[in-house]
């Protein structure tokens, strides 16, 4: 385990109890070259959307774009949160700008179902959900209930 890891793990044992305000205090304290590192960002966006605190949690979630640009946790987060603040064709638009390595990720294809069947797309949605449950076959249960989803079973 890194430094980094073991100084993150307060953060984490507060983040799993819920304590929110808490974790984002540890993570304060971590040393400011620490505080730019793709966890921490992460860390950030997950505890702020956990609060549902979209504002906050979008601007942590491009920062972790922009410092990560590679890697794709940034963009399904910050294209969630886009959609929690109405902006659901941005979201979209996100997605469909990120890196490549999205196209591995479940989460991809089942957001942007998400997306555009509340854009009224629902035919390019089945597609997408179709995807995301030919990756991982448990999301199938999950679209049943999801609201986002909705115009696909009406």
């Amino acid at each position: 385990m890194d430094k980094l890891a073991r100084k993150l793990q307060p953060a984490e044992g507060y983040f799993e109890l819920q304590m929110y305000q808490e974790a984002w205090d540890e993570l304060d304290q971590l040393a400011e070259e620490a505080q730019h590192q793709p966890v921490v960002l992460e860390f950030r966006t997950m505890i702020q959307m956990n609060q549902e605190k979209w504002e906050g949690a979008l601007s942590s979630a491009e920062a972790l774009c922009e410092g990560a640009p590679d890697e794709h946790s940034g963009f399904i987060h910050a294209a969630y949160c886009l959609h929690e603040l109405g902006k659901t064709e941005d979201a979209k638009n996100k997605l469909y700008n990120g890196p490549a390595t999205l196209q591995k990720d479940p989460l991809y294809f089942y957001n942007l179902a998400c997306y555009e069947a509340q854009l009224g797309e629902t035919d390019t949605a089945r597609n997408w959900l179709n995807r995301a449950c030919k990756l991982d076959e448990s999301l199938e249960t999950q679209a049943q209930s999801d609201p986002d989803l909705q115009p696909l079973w009406e």
